[in-house]
């Protein structure tokens, strides 16, 4: 009788921590689908961003060639693996090639006013709000994944099977007060 008491506790004992790692990879592959969605939204919005650029050249050829050439060495793809960090590095190079257009546009209103410059504006605006609600999700997901890591007895299966504690994007103070690009 007491076999048939430590099998039995051993299996349900199994079926848990089998049950638990099938629950944290799932939370681990909505983490990764959710950074992975962030950066489809970030290159979307570098190629709306490189159009926008390309219009400026016929304006102001050395500035957006500078732009363009920079942008080109300082952007990385984001992927399912990338880090909250590498998300604020790609932000950062999008923000500081807007500021700067945004100083072309205002030296050459005739640019302003072109029909293609607003459309790829607007391209721009509409891929950056995906981005927030891309980032909206992949904290979601993360603040999950956490929680679930965190409790007790998950933690000591979690541990045991290397899945980790996944670090937030957070809201860069500059973005916040960025300029309007229209």
């Amino acid at each position: 009788m007491t076999i048939i008491v430590i099998v039995l506790v051993l299996v349900l004992l199994a079926g848990w921590i089998i049950s638990t790692q099938r629950r944290l990879v799932v939370m681990d592959e909505n983490v990764n689908n959710a950074m992975s969605q962030i950066g489809v939204q970030l290159s979307s919005r570098f190629d709306a961003l490189t159009a926008l650029l390309d219009l400026a050249k016929g304006y102001a050829a050395h500035e957006s060639q500078t732009l363009i050439e920079t942008i080109k060495s300082r952007r990385s793809v984001i992927t399912a693996k990338s880090t909250p960090e590498d998300v604020l590095k790609q932000e950062g190079v999008i923000s500081e090639a807007l500021g700067r257009i945004s100083m072309v546009a205002e030296h050459y209103p005739e640019l302003k006013a072109d029909k293609g410059y607003a459309k790829c504006m607007d391209a721009v605006d509409s891929y950056e709000k995906m981005v927030r609600t891309s980032r909206l999700i992949y904290n979601d997901s993360v603040t999950k994944l956490n929680r679930e890591l965190r409790l007790f007895p998950t933690s000591l299966v979690a541990g045991l099977l290397g899945f980790r504690m996944r670090d937030y994007l957070e809201q860069r103070e500059e973005k916040a007060d960025m300029p309007s690009m229209k």
